[in-house]
């Protein structure tokens, strides 16, 4: 009976070492996944939009009509039959079988295109309600409403009519302000073609050979607007003055020094939380609503746009729109304020890209750090986001060798995107602690039950040495 008791509190004993070797394990695991210092892996929507936009390319458009991300973080394929719902569901994703293919929502703009201009209106595919979605501001008359109305029905059910508050108009009037006599945008992005520096900014903010300056008074010159696309495209080059010296020039500040390193550009996808910074409202965040949009501002349309539940008002047009470390568009318009919100379009980073021939620009500082190159147009790639220590210290182009950085002047310190966000600091916190409290409750009660043991085999040898002392004392 002795030898049993003995055995059960060996076995309990050694449980109760594994338990503390793997608490520990645990821990330690957790802990590493948050230090800082290293790239860290891209997060879980930047992956679901990449696997939504691989299977709609794998698909085509005659079996598929968009994809998305769920409120849970799944993506969301939509086809048009039961065969390429069960590949889509191999395939780790959601299949929603719907009526309308992706040929019929892109027949259905082209058709909204072909009817007569009305500003004030716009119209962006709704992957979610397999819809051209268009919507008429507050200056579009009830006789142009029942035009566009019209249109619509002659088009059929792919089509749906919405109201909306405020105007929509581009945000002229940005990340740090720029500017110029035809009035001030924001720095997006720090672009190269290899032979000289530019920032990519909205194209509605000037056309070519607008001079921008850093500051209100003219004193203190950046560049001049070089190439550009506005209607039709919402974009632009401003070339950099010759010995502008690009420091953190990837980096997007956040606010309060803090930035966020861009290390690669991608096509977002409908449902995702995406961020964006400028002069006027700092930074903000939302949701991804609807792609290809188009808009019918009043001084020309613009098409292949992002539309969003980001907040924007004058003065961010042309800043960064970004997610998990990728450029993803520029500030171009909208309706609302930060106040009650609205809807903002962005135009697409991987268009304009490729429309100009330019490519992100990585910081000289940080020569021989790997900066995934952008994916094509449509491809949702993904990158890591680097939250590694702080930018080289940058200053503005006034100083000698300063440059304008996207979104903020000066130095900057690198923190992921997520947490120069409020809430999502809060998350993060609850995200920590989820990860650390398993092994910490293990190592708990590991080291409780060696103590009992330990108590409970001081109390066996005291009791055996009293019944020995009476045997033989």
């Amino acid at each position: 009976m002795k030898h049993a008791r003995r055995n059960v509190q060996r076995i309990a004993r050694f449980a109760a070492l594994g338990g503390l070797v793997c608490g520990g394990l645990m821990v330690s695991h957790a802990v590493a996944s948050e230090t800082p210092g290293g790239p860290s892996a891209p997060n879980a929507e930047t992956r679901a939009a990449a696997t939504g936009q691989e299977l709609v390319t794998e698909l085509g458009t005659s079996r598929t009509a968009g994809s998305w991300i769920d409120a849970e973080g799944r993506p969301v394929v939509a086809v048009t039959d039961e065969k390429a719902a069960a590949e889509v569901r191999d395939a780790g994703a959601v299949a929603k079988v719907v009526k309308y293919t992706m040929r019929d929502l892109r027949s259905a703009t082209e058709s909204l295109k072909d009817a007569p201009r009305v500003a004030g209106t716009s119209w962006a595919m709704d992957y979610t309600s397999n819809q051209v979605v268009v919507r008429a501001d507050s200056t579009v008359s009830a006789t142009e409403w029942n035009r566009m109305a019209e249109v619509a029905k002659s088009i059929g059910a792919t089509v749906r009519m919405e109201r909306v508050d405020g105007t929509f108009t581009p945000r002229l009037n940005g990340a740090d302000a720029m500017f110029a006599g035809s009035g001030r945008c924001s720095a997006g992005f720090n672009v190269t073609n290899g032979q000289a520096d530019f920032i990519l900014t909205a194209g509605h903010c000037g056309p070519v050979g607008t001079t921008w300056f850093s500051d209100q008074q003219g004193e203190r010159q950046v560049g001049a607007t070089v190439s550009g696309s506005f209607p039709g495209g919402d974009f632009s080059l401003v070339r950099y003055d010759a010995g502008t010296a690009l420091k953190g020039a990837d980096i997007v500040a956040v606010g309060n020094g803090q930035g966020v390193r861009i290390t690669g550009a991608a096509d977002p996808a409908v449902g995702q939380r995406v961020f964006r910074s400028g002069s006027t409202t700092g930074l903000q965040s939302g949701d991804v609503t609807g792609l290809n949009a188009t808009v019918n501002y009043p001084q020309g349309t613009v098409t292949g746009l992002i539309e969003t539940t980001v907040c924007a008002e004058p003065g961010d047009s042309g800043g960064p729109m970004f997610a998990d470390g990728l450029a993803l568009g520029v500030t171009s318009g909208g309706s609302g304020d930060c106040a009650k919100g609205g809807t903002t379009f962005f135009q697409p980073v991987t268009r304009a890209l490729d429309t100009l021939g330019v490519k992100l620009a990585a910081d000289p500082a940080s020569a021989g750090r790997s900066t995934p190159s952008a994916p094509a147009a449509g491809g949702g790639g993904a990158g890591s986001t680097d939250n590694g220590g702080a930018v080289p210290p940058g200053s503005s182009s006034a100083e000698p060798g300063g440059a304008v950085l996207p979104g903020a002047m000066g130095s900057v310190e690198t923190v992921p995107e997520e947490r120069a966000d409020a809430v999502t600091i809060a998350l993060d916190k609850v995200a920590e602690y989820k990860n650390l409290g398993p092994g910490l409750f293990l190592i708990a009660g590991s080291m409780l039950a060696l103590v009992a043991l330990r108590i409970r085999s001081e109390r066996g040898r005291k009791r055996y040495r009293s019944q020995y002392s009476q045997s033989w004392g």
